[in-house]
């Protein structure tokens, strides 16, 4: 079992940054790949952002790509994301997930989710 935290969420005018955080427990961390996604209301449940287990390997929703970036601490089990720029249009619960098999974009190939945490962003 994978336990997952996040954090860091709020409200943020249009034009701001906010940084979400993850942190993990259970499992080895770094045996991992990690995404985070969004829900917004009405909404079915998108991707955002990956990571492979180095860190190496990131992947972006085109929505997103540029203002946003994924990034990983190995040592202290904890994924970020940084959120720039950010839109009216981004609001949403993020969510952070777990996939023990590969990077990528489905959340149904992901294996242990966090309960989320709502980012509001106001216009």
């Amino acid at each position: 079992q994978v336990q997952l935290v996040e954090s860091g969420g709020g409200l943020v005018q249009a034009g701001g940054s906010l940084r979400l955080s993850c942190a993990a427990s259970g499992r080895t961390f770094s045996n991992y790949a990690m995404g985070w996604f969004r829900q917004a209301p009405g909404k079915e449940r998108e991707f955002v952002a990956a990571i492979d287990w180095s860190g190496g390997t990131t992947y972006y929703a085109d929505s997103v790509k540029g203002r946003f970036a994924i990034s990983r601490d190995n040592a202290k089990t904890t994924v970020y994301l940084q959120m720039n720029s950010l839109k009216p249009e981004d609001t949403a619960v993020y969510y952070c997930a777990a996939d023990i098999r590969r990077i990528g974009d489905d959340p149904l190939t992901y294996d242990y989710w966090g309960q989320g945490t709502q980012v509001t962003v106001s216009s």
